[in-house]
Order: structure tokens, then sequence, then C-alpha cells
């Protein structure tokens, strides 16, 4: 073993003069013997525990008087471990050992090594350069929800061209939701912040803020914001009935829309999480879509009633979360969607009208329905996905004089999806424009106020959550096509 030797000021008395006695010959001679007969690994080992000795000694403080350093190379005196018996598999422990704070902080040696690592470059989250990655140069998988988190949410921020204003308008956003969570579990549409909608939908408030939470990565399990999704996902299952039926205390037509949202916060938390807690609840409410699910494929305010465009959007997204999540589908009823698509559909399917047989374009509801054919099947190459996508440029650019939350978002999701020359320039308005929008002062900070919006009837917490899940696009659903552009 190696023996290290520090000699202090030479006039002070030692205890260890012995040591430094010169060997004998039969010394020498055994010495070399053992030298010769070692294996070569265990030379390396010693020699690299020397290299790594000296370089601490040379980098922590010296006590006063510090003047010799003696290295010392030998054979001990004791025999008890032999080389050759050496064990350098991970030792077997009992019981789990934990370090106080306090004694790391006591044995901690400050070293100055930055110019030993002067290649290694350390990544800044909010360093991000847009479209640095070219498309294709990263591999995307299933499932739906496997970008949010990690390297690959990294890759995909850059690939996509988020920036830091997008990350911080997001964060912004998640703490204002934060702040607005009641003591019971659930957020309210009608407040308890300003500008709330005229009635309140527990469920449709707590599953959009759950949905805004799960995009940035966040579950009932882990994230940041963990101990609120928790909470929200608690309040949102007690609320169900034993046919899976959420909305029951929403009143009107609203319950369609917050059943479906709800159906997808579960299914997207079970996806992320395999959770098998909430397996039973989210394939209990993916039943009864297809339960409501209306004649002609689609789902509209009333259970088995026919479909209108709008509803059916928030449906066909929790039917695709329940399938990325793993749930049980029914296949025969998910191709009759495609049927009640193309009932609505106008100019060959480039564009998308409310009901069937109405024949009039809508421009919210064609991103809707362009995006739900994206989901059900269309090609990237389909004439009709790019007739419709072009369409929307021309005639719903992102425009802050006339602010829809609603048509936004169906619009960035599918150009996101679509890529090429449509995304980089809707991403080029959105990324700068959205987050201008947000409110940054006062006790409002972080949401997206809903007056001059075409959905003020929302309120703030719709307007906030809708402008949120805009600006977790570039990794909230990966993308679905390979982009050639």
């Amino acid at each position: 073993m190696p023996q290290v030797v520090a000699a202090t000021d030479p006039n002070s008395p030692r205890s260890d003069q012995t040591d430094l006695a010169p060997a004998s010959d039969s010394d020498h001679e055994l010495a070399d013997e053992v030298t010769r007969s070692a294996p070569s690994w265990l030379l390396s080992l010693v020699i690299h525990l020397i290299v790594l000795l000296i370089l601490a000694l040379l980098t922590s403080p010296m006590p006063e008087g510090f003047q010799n350093l003696v290295v010392e190379f030998g054979i001990a005196e004791r025999s008890d471990d032999d080389a050759s018996e050496l064990d350098l598999s991970s030792p077997i422990m009992n019981e789990t050992i934990e370090a106080t704070e306090d004694a790391l902080t006591e044995t901690m040696v400050e070293a100055d090594v930055v110019e030993l690592f002067e290649d290694v470059e350390t990544f800044e989250q909010a360093d991000i350069q847009p479209e640095q990655l070219g498309p294709g140069s990263v591999s995307i998988t299933k499932p739906m929800f496997g970008g949010r988190t990690g390297a690959m949410r990294n890759a995909l921020m850059a690939m996509y061209g988020a920036t830091p204003e997008t990350q911080e308008a997001v964060k912004l956003g998640l703490a204002w939701l934060k702040r607005q969570q009641t003591s019971r579990g659930h957020w309210q549409l009608d407040g308890p912040y300003d500008n709330g909608a005229n009635t309140d939908n527990s469920c449709a408030a707590t599953a959009m803020a759950l949905l805004a939470f799960a995009g940035d990565g966040n579950t009932h399990l882990e994230g940041p914001y963990r101990e609120e999704v928790h909470r929200g996902v608690k309040a949102l299952i007690q609320m169900q009935d034993r046919t899976g039926f959420m909305a029951t205390k929403t009143r009107g037509n609203d319950r369609a829309y917050a059943q479906a949202q709800a159906t997808i916060a579960l299914c997207e938390l079970y996806g992320m999480t395999k959770d098998s807690w909430l397996r039973g609840y989210a394939q209990l409410a993916i039943d009864y879509a297809f339960t409501a699910q209306g004649p002609g494929g689609g789902w509209r305010y009333r259970p088995r009633e026919p479909g209108d465009m709008s509803v059916t959007g928030w449906y066909v997204m929790a039917v695709q979360s329940a399938m990325a999540a793993g749930l049980e589908v029914k296949d025969s009823q998910v191709r009759e969607i495609s049927n009640f698509l193309d009932s609505v559909s106008v100019y060959n399917g480039a564009a998308y009208s409310y009901q069937p047989g109405q024949g009039v374009a809508k421009t919210a509801l064609t991103a809707e329905g362009l995006l739900c054919r994206q989901y059900l099947g269309w090609d990237r190459g389909h004439p009709s996905m790019s007739d419709g996508l072009s369409l929307l440029q021309e005639q719903a650019p992102f425009d802050t004089n006339n602010q829809n939350v609603y048509c936004w978002y169906y619009e960035t999701q599918a150009f996101h999806h679509y890529g090429g020359f449509h995304w980089k320039w809707w991403n080029d308005q959105m990324k700068v424009k959205l987050p201008a929008l947000q409110i940054r002062d006062g006790q409002e900070r972080g949401s997206w106020a809903p007056q001059r919006d075409a959905w003020s009837i929302g309120g703030r917490l719709y307007t906030t959550c809708m402008s949120i899940y805009c600006l977790e696009v570039y990794y909230r659903h990966l993308p679905l096509y390979d982009h050639a552009e």
C-alpha cells in the first residue's frame, strides 16, 4: 500500500522518524520480487492513486510551515490484505448509511479545477438556439407525450424554435394557475381572479389547469407542481360517477366540453405515469366517451346526439390520448370519426363547417378538423392537408388585433405537426406576439386577459390555459410527421 508522509517544519519534533530509515538489502530484494510479480492493473492503480493524492495536496490549503512532501512507496509491514484477493465489486450493504448535511459541509475542499474540463460546456435550458437541429436529427417515438421532459424536450425546443421568452411565459402562467387552486384542490372558471367567466365550471377549469401542468411535464408523481397536480386529479376523480361522467355539476351545453377535457387530463396523466391507481378512472372516462358518441361518428352536447365539429375535436384528443396511454378503445368507433369529418368537410376536406350539411367553412373549425385528420391517419402529403393549411395562412394569421385563443390553439398544433414552411411562418409570429400579450405586473401576473378575445366568455383561466398550451407546443405532443422540408 502507498504511504504518504508530509514533513512540516524540519525543526519540529517528529513521531515517525523510523519511516524514513534506509531500507536493508534484503528489503530491496523482497520489494523487487513483489514488484515483478504484481499484476499490471495493481501498479496502474497505485500510480493513479499517487497522482490523485498529489493533486489533492497541491489544491488543498497548506498549513503554515509546510515545506517538504515525501511520497513513499513500499511494502506494508502487515500482510493481512492480500492484493490477489482484492474485491473490486460493489459492497453489499445491509443498511443504508446517510451522511448528514453538516458532515458533508465539513469535509468538502474547494479547488479550482476549471482548467481540467475546459472542453466541457454546460447546457443552460434558457439558452435555446431556434431551429438549431435540422428535421429528422432526433428520433421521435410514441407515446405522444413522451417529449415533455429530459433531453428529448430540450432537443424538441431547439428543433422547433422555442425561445427563452416562450419558456418564461409558460413558467409565469403555471405560477398564476398555482395561485388560483382552491383549498379543495379544484379550479374555477369564475374566479377568484379578475375577469372570470359568468358561471362556474369546476370540471372544465380543473381539467384545463391539469392539462397545462401536464403539458410542461408535471404529474401527480413528479415535477415541481406534483402536489398541485395530485390535489387536482383527486378533485377530478371525486367528480366522476359510476358511468365515468365527471361534469355532473356543470350546466347546459358546457357539460360536453368539460367531460371531454377531463377525459384528456385523466388519460394523459395515466399515460405519463402508468400509475395503476389512475388507470381505472381513465378507462371509465374513455368508455363513457364511446357511449356518448353520436350515430354519425361525432359528439355533441348530449349523449348519442348527432355531432358538431367543436365538441368532436375535444373528444378526438381524448381518444388519441387514451390510445397513446395504452387504454382499451373501440377501433370500429374510432373509424366512425372519419365518417363524421367527411360529413362536415368543405372543399374536398381542406376546410370544415360546424355541422353536417351546412357547407360553410369556419377558420377555427378548419384548424380543428385538419388536426383531427392528422391524428386519424391522413398522410402529410395529402393534397387537402396542404390546401387547408395554406387557406389558414391566408385567412387566419396570428393577429393580435383579432384575438381568438380557440383558433390559435388548433392552428398552433396543426402547423406544428405539419412542420416546414407553414410551421416556421406561424411560429415566427406566435412565439413573439403571444408572450407579449401576457400580464407581467400585479396580482394577475402570468395570466392572459380575456376582454379582447373572441372567447372572452370563458374568462381569464380559459384564455390563460389555451395560451399556455400554445407555448408548450414544442414538446407537449410529439410531431406526427417526419418533415421533408
